[in-house]
């Protein structure tokens, strides 16, 4: 089987965010912190994935200075894994992915939870605007112009 190619080192944004973002249960356990979820035991329980998965994935995490591991209690030695600066952006990602789930795969069903915008108190959908004009920005209505 030939090697699997790194995204790490493709010269492309969304392919190196898909290097921290694409690995198997990395975004649920991102969605996890982002609700509150903090302790390793709870992140196992809530996730049920295994144990050894959910260390390399947090380990991943903190190494690329998305998490912070903060200890919360010493004998045993417990952590508390915490979104930093870097991971609260990605999460507006995962906002983004949310309502695009919300709208075309849980039609039906209804959205499995509500998003609360904390500054207005108001519900709310993730929607992505122009930096510039503040629209609507969607695929459709971009270009893109390579620099490399």
């Amino acid at each position: 089987m030939p090697p699997r190619t790194s995204f790490d080192t493709i010269d492309c944004s969304i392919a190196r965010t898909m290097a921290v973002l694409g690995e198997p249960w990395t975004a649920l356990i991102l969605r996890d912190l982002f609700i509150g979820i903090t302790r390793f035991d709870a992140l196992h329980a809530h996730l049920g994935v295994s144990r050894k998965v959910l260390t390399l994935r947090l380990n991943r995490l903190v190494s690329a200075e998305i998490v912070v591991k903060r200890a919360y209690a010493q004998r045993p030695e417990r952590f508390d894994y915490l979104l930093t600066g870097r991971g609260w952006e990605l999460c507006d990602i995962l906002l983004a992915i949310s309502a695009w789930g919300d709208k075309w795969t849980m039609a039906e069903a209804g959205p499995p939870a509500l998003i609360r915008h904390t500054r207005c108190h108001h519900l709310t959908t993730a929607e992505i605007r122009c930096s510039h004009c503040g629209g609507l920005l969607q695929a459709a209505a971009t270009e893109v112009t390579p620099l490399r």
